[in-house]
């Protein structure tokens, strides 16, 4: 967490949390969701504004936690922002070189734990950074990793992923929580 967020968190500790507003797709992608598009339908169907803006991207990442029910969230500076994940909190993007480097969509190195398959042929990642999928440019590479016996996919639907690795797809406040 950057040292100005923690500052901020320190100064006012009891800034509500966002929710709805703030989205991760399955490629990686982070957009943003303001009135106007939840009203238009829910996540992923209606994604909302793509975040292009490089250093907000980064500050996004770097501040990018979970909490201890498995929602993901920004900690943006006192407010903490709550994501909707299409279908993990990280998309893995896979290298070529040797023993195939594994890096998350934030830019951190993760070591492969246990991989799997859901009943769409999708490949996900289960690693010491947390779980996610295999971005879809890279299953090449993948493919290649789990040819050479160096993942060993099972399979898993993905209704069940988010309980088994401690997850939530869609965040919502608690029932005495403001929304």
């Amino acid at each position: 967490m950057d040292e100005i967020v923690a500052a901020a968190l320190r100064k006012w500790p009891q800034v509500p949390h966002c929710w709805g507003w703030l989205a991760l797709d399955a490629r990686g992608e982070w957009y943003m969701r303001d009135d106007r598009t939840q009203a238009a339908g829910p996540f992923p169907q209606v994604k909302g504004s793509r975040i292009l803006h490089d250093k907000l991207r980064a500050f996004i990442e770097r501040n990018y936690a979970c909490d201890a029910s498995g929602a993901w969230y920004f900690q943006n500076g006192p407010q903490r922002v709550y994501v909707q994940l299409e279908a993990a909190p990280f998309v893995w993007r896979v290298g070529d070189g040797a023993r195939w480097p594994v890096h998350s969509h934030t830019g951190l190195p993760a070591q492969v734990r246990s991989s799997w398959l859901d009943e769409a042929g999708r490949l996900y990642l289960h690693t010491d950074l947390g779980f996610g999928l295999v971005h879809t440019m890279d299953m090449g590479v993948a493919a290649e990793a789990v040819l050479a016996g160096h993942w060993q996919p099972a399979e898993l639907t993905f209704a069940q992923m988010p309980a088994r690795f401690g997850y939530v797809l869609q965040p919502l406040p608690a029932p005495s929580e403001p929304g």
